[in-house]
């Protein structure tokens, strides 16, 4: 482990301020997707929709931590050909929080989102595309029910050969302390705050600053208790705001997964492979392992001087591959 001092976030120059964005991106955003919440098994699952209804459906699916508006700038080149949709996982984004999560019911989720959507009104079967975290339940979904889509495309979704999951391996800490998340004062201190995991370079700051305010959300905290981090989100009887992350802290305490090579290796539909150049989750034997679960045929796209977060560093190039893959 590393004793150097951590790096300052990236948005800490800008002191709450947007960073300047181009026409490109200003555009893209004012295209603003139908917001709604889809229900499955007890909470409401954000939604966001692009495109003309009847048209190939498209959802596209995030990382850990992440939200739907991460894909807010790449779904609007999208829905020019595509009926398109963006989720956030329950625990995510807006989406509501639950007791416990598991694979399976992110699975369910993505299914009941296409459907609510209307992925599935095109004669064409939906397409699924999952980033990071995301590939995980695409997956699995292509493995359950993948005779009823047209296609997968996993982005930078690393599987581990048996042999790095075993160096890599470390034993689970059953004392490990789950704190609910902190609440800062003011949005400027809480953007400060915002870094990309894994952390990475990222050249195109206004589309950090503009994941990061999505991320967060303002509640009132107990007068005093805001820059102590102990406050609770949703305190009653309070007299002040803070800002703190649509993340559920408690998630990964009470999340079910499963063994995802068994399901890349049991897909019922084709499957795209896009990964960064740069990527630190991607290395070659992790490539190399994941061609060999792969379907024959799957196509395998590598984005030059794109890290892990590849929609951040590197939106056209993503934009382009997404369209090309998406077209065939």
């Amino acid at each position: 482990m590393s004793n150097s001092p951590r790096q300052p976030g990236p948005l800490v120059p800008f002191n709450g301020e947007r960073p300047p964005a181009p026409a490109w991106f200003t555009q893209a955003l004012a295209q603003a997707p139908q917001r709604s919440h889809t229900q499955v098994q007890g909470a409401g699952i954000e939604t966001l929709v692009w495109g003309s209804q009847g048209a190939p459906g498209v959802l596209l699916m995030h990382g850990n931590g992440a939200h739907a508006d991460w894909w807010s700038f790449i779904a609007p080149f999208l829905a020019k050909d595509f009926r398109v949709a963006a989720m956030s996982w329950s625990g995510m984004g807006g989406s509501d929080w639950r007791a416990a999560y598991s694979s399976r019911l992110y699975v369910e989720e993505a299914f009941a989102v296409a459907q609510a959507a209307g992925l599935f009104e095109s004669t064409v079967k939906p397409s699924f595309v999952g980033h990071s975290f995301g590939g995980f339940p695409t997956m699995a979904a292509a493995a359950l029910q993948g005779e009823r889509l047209r296609q997968v495309v996993l982005m930078d979704t690393p599987l581990w050969t048996p042999e790095l999951r075993r160096a890599r391996k470390s034993p689970r800490d059953p004392a490990r302390e789950f704190k609910p998340a902190r609440v800062y004062p003011t949005l400027t201190e809480a953007l400060a705050r915002f870094r990309l995991m894994p952390e990475q370079p990222c050249e195109p700051l206004y589309i950090v600053d503009h994941i990061a305010r999505a991320a967060l959300r303002e509640v009132k905290v107990v007068s005093g208790a805001s820059g102590s981090g102990k406050s609770v989100a949703g305190t009653t009887g309070a007299d002040a705001t803070g800002y703190t992350w649509r993340f559920d802290p408690f998630l990964w305490k009470n999340y079910t997964g499963v063994d995802s090579s068994l399901d890349l290796a049991a897909v019922k539909c084709p499957v795209s492979l896009v990964w960064g150049a740069q990527s630190s989750l991607m290395p070659k034997a992790v490539v190399d392992y994941m061609r060999s679960l792969s379907p024959a045929g799957t196509r395998c796209v590598e984005v030059p001087q794109a890290g892990h977060h590849l929609l951040l560093d590197q939106p056209l190039a993503t934009i382009s591959v997404l369209r090309s893959l998406l077209a065939v």
